[in-house]
């Protein structure tokens, strides 16, 4: 009932946002942040009442579709999916207040987006059967579709918008197939029940494939990649957010629930393509982010980099890089989420996003430039933070795999130091360009959250191991 709970805050929020004036912004906006911010308190309930002495889904809901069919509609929760739930149930409400004072027109519609992504989300994350992860994995695309081409801040954002939907929409077209394929085969698309069939090693191949069509454009791997950076330009900052902190999780989280767990042997085939694939990911858009002017492209690129080396941890095939690269993806939803809120910070008051116009904010605005600093170390694997603990361990798991591969994703960090340390230091320092306007109370409260959950990731990692371990553990191939 608790993940039920959730699910049903959502509709009845998008319900009264229908039947509110669109005059009464003030009041939809507080119903959303209301409705959102409950459902990230009832979500940390999944993570006390999480058993973690057991693989198995928790929470269970069971619904009827077609039983006729042997397609049903189960929702249920593991280690693997527990902190994908959370991270999206923390980053919405933050996204709402970071867009407060932003959207002006079309509030409504905005928020009955944002609302509607969410639920679609937490289904995305928790559905157990193949079907209906497909149509949600695709739904997700409608209101993400209308926030970047709508709301977006340029005049080629509808352009974005659309490199989106048709790079997304057409990868995932070969999972549709894949899954009729094994309706067909199996006769069942319930994920528990394909969990314990064995299918030939051909099938494998050809069905990994297919689902790796959709994945990789999610996270994305390089050479579909494309549509990222532009509709990381071109999206609003709350969509920006959204984008980074929990839709490229997607295509990880894809990789890890069905390619890894239901075709293990073409995993280990395809490893050496995967490893090659996210390597030139890795070293070619960390180069690419160090000439970027443009502080949403540059953040952008960094994010297509840290995905790439979580790919790399998944297929090491190993307890420790399965967990390295959630705890990885979770840090990357921490850390990358408030870059794009800075970015949002710096829009919002002088509407540029081209580095070369910012300059001594050190001296202006001593508390953004102080929060900036602590997420340019994080973004760069500071010790004490989340993301050294994902990266070293993503590190280690990868030399023992392939010692060339873990060279070259070394590199990132490297890499990573660079354009962190290059666009730090020409926002902070230098000249004076602009005049100060620091961080109001509002603002600082969405950071505080993400700074605190990068802190305890980072100084304590093992209270998100534990509840991911026997999961993990159960899912991991041998050989």
């Amino acid at each position: 009932m608790l993940l039920l709970s959730l699910l049903f805050i959502l509709v009845f929020a998008i319900v009264g946002l229908i039947f509110i004036p669109s005059s009464q912004k003030l009041i939809m906006k507080q119903l959303a942040l209301g409705a959102t911010s409950t459902v990230f308190v009832l979500s940390l309930f999944l993570w006390v009442g999480f058993d973690q002495s057991t693989s198995k889904f928790q929470f269970i809901v069971d619904g009827l579709w077609l039983p006729m069919a042997n397609i049903n509609l189960v929702l249920g929760v593991d280690g693997i999916s527990l902190f994908f739930v959370i991270l999206t149930t923390l980053i919405f409400p933050l996204c709402i207040l970071g867009c407060w004072s932003s959207i002006q027109l079309g509030v409504k519609s905005f928020l009955l987006s944002f609302l509607g992504m969410e639920l679609v989300l937490i289904l995305v994350f928790t559905s157990l059967d193949l079907i209906f992860f497909y149509i949600f994995f695709e739904t997700i695309l409608i209101p993400m579709f209308l926030v970047i081409g709508i709301w977006g801040s340029r005049q080629r954002k509808v352009r974005a918008a659309y490199l989106f939907f048709l790079y997304t929409l057409f990868g995932s077209l070969f999972m549709l197939i894949g899954v009729v394929y094994i309706y067909h085969f199996a006769g069942s698309t319930n994920f528990e029940a394909l969990s314990v069939i064995e299918f030939s090693s051909h099938d494998q191949r050809w069905l990994w494939l297919a689902f790796f069509a959709s994945f990789a454009a999610k996270v994305p791997m390089l050479p579909f990649h494309i549509w990222l950076p532009e509709a990381h330009v071109e999206a609003p900052t709350a969509g920006s957010v959204i984008l980074a902190g929990i839709l490229l999780k997607l295509g990880s989280y894809g990789f890890l629930r069905f390619s890894l767990g239901l075709f293990p042997l073409a995993s280990v085939y395809f490893t050496p393509f995967i490893f090659s694939l996210s390597v030139l990911g890795v070293v070619y858009t960390s180069l690419t982010a160090i000439r970027q002017t443009d502080l949403k492209r540059l953040i952008a690129y960094t994010s297509v980099a840290h995905m790439n080396l979580v790919i790399i941890g998944l297929f090491t095939g190993t307890v420790i890089g399965v967990e390295a690269a959630i705890l990885q993806s979770l840090s990357h939803g921490f850390v990358s989420s408030a870059l794009f809120l800075a970015v949002g910070v710096l829009y919002d008051r002088w509407h540029s996003r081209v580095v070369k116009y910012y300059g001594g904010l050190v001296h202006t605005m001593p508390i953004f430039i102080s929060i900036f600093l602590f997420f340019t170390m994080a973004n760069l694997g500071l010790p004490g933070t989340s993301s050294f603990v994902g990266e070293f361990l993503l590190l280690v798991s990868a030399f023992e795999a392939d010692t060339t591969a873990c060279f070259f994703a070394a590199t990132s960090m490297i890499l990573g130091g660079g354009y962190s340390l290059w666009l730090f230091n020409r926002v902070a320092y230098g000249n004076i360009k602009l005049p100060g306007l620091d961080l109001n109370f509002r603002e600082f409260m969405i950071f505080l959250p993400l700074i605190m959950g990068t802190l305890i990731m980072g100084i304590y990692p093992n209270l998100f191991l534990q509840p991911m371990h026997a999961a993990v553990s159960n899912l991991v191939w041998s050989g």
